[in-house]
């Protein structure tokens, strides 16, 4: 069973979400906050695998909640689901530890999809989301931008592994595509996250993007 928070300022989204959630037989709604700080104290109490989190919280916004969780509750998957499809918001969050980025107007069967990913260790993002991330992407290869941080030295195949990652790939799509194994897929990717210095999927994805490691299809 997935255990789910919901975390946002409006009462009526958050019964609107809940009421999409309930009766799925493998989510539960354990818990509702309406600020920042709230999460905190519903989480000292109530355990929780996925956080459904909006950005603009009162108290402390759901970027500042997020950096703490990473720190606090290292082991909680954060989905952030806002109505802001700005570059800067979607990097932000994925910068201090979110896992998945989807917007306010995402339908139920993506909804349950983008929990089950992240719950299960992948990033997920909306398509919208995805092609923000890519255009950003794009813009810093031709407005000819530094890199954030000296580019690792990374193999070929690596790379080709990093590609699909980015792209949205299960483990099993990017065996398929490489013709390699699933036990060679996470090698590569136990491999990326040492080299990269990140603790998940989602620190592939922004330091892929940061440092212009991928390849634009």
């Amino acid at each position: 069973m997935i255990r789910v928070m919901i975390a946002d300022d409006h009462n009526m989204f958050v019964e609107g979400i809940e009421s999409i959630l309930d009766g799925i037989d493998n989510i539960q709604v354990v818990s509702k906050c309406y600020n920042g700080p709230e999460v905190f104290e519903k989480l000292a109490h109530t355990p929780a695998d996925v956080i459904l989190l909006d950005i603009n919280l009162p108290g402390m916004n759901g970027i500042e909640v997020c950096q703490k969780l990473s720190k606090d509750y290292p082991e909680v998957k954060v989905l952030a689901l806002s109505m802001h499809n700005e570059e800067s918001f979607v990097t932000e969050i994925l910068k201090h530890g979110a896992q998945g980025y989807i917007l306010k107007n995402t339908g139920k069967k993506e909804l349950i999809s983008a929990i089950e990913t992240v719950y299960n260790g992948q990033s997920y993002f909306s398509d919208e989301v995805t092609e923000t991330i890519m255009k950003s992407l794009v813009s810093q290869k031709s407005g000819g931008k530094k890199s954030s941080m000296l580019a690792p030295k990374i193999s070929r195949r690596e790379k080709d592994v990093l590609d699909l990652i980015v792209k949205e790939h299960t483990t099993q799509e990017i065996a398929d595509t490489l013709f390699i194994s699933l036990k060679t897929v996470e090698s590569h990717r136990r491999s990326l996250l040492t080299k990269l210095g990140v603790r998940n999927t989602a620190g592939l994805v922004r330091v892929a993007i940061e440092n212009q490691l991928t390849t634009k299809s």
